[in-house]
């Protein structure tokens, strides 16, 4: 099995954070952990203290354990698509953002 992280950076819609952070936290946060190779995660709020550009101000970082991240990701899809996840409109899609990465053992 590969070990990798997904991260997700996202916000709520103008004036809905509090109905945003409710779903993400209670609803969503346990639909992606509940996805098979998922093995846990965390999420955090920025600060304002940045280097570069602005990020969004909710982080999530996922660990996964699988042989092909592509797997979840497809399982992602398949969930977003079949209506089993109970979806929320306090979420500004346009400014999500997704990335996998592989583990680096510097000691490998």
């Amino acid at each position: 099995m590969g070990k990798y992280v997904m991260v997700v950076q996202s916000q709520a819609k103008e004036g809905r954070e509090a109905e945003y952070d409710a779903w993400y936290d209670n609803v969503h946060f346990h639909d992606i952990c509940a996805i098979p190779g998922v093995t846990g995660g965390r999420r955090f709020d920025a600060t304002p203290i940045a280097l570069g550009g602005a990020g969004r101000k909710c982080l999530s970082i996922f660990e996964l354990d699988v042989d092909d991240p592509a797997t979840v990701m497809a399982e992602l899809g398949r969930r977003s698509q079949d209506g089993s996840w109970q979806r929320s409109d306090a979420i500004d899609g346009t400014a999500s953002v997704l990335w996998i990465y592989a583990w680096h053992d510097p000691a490998a």
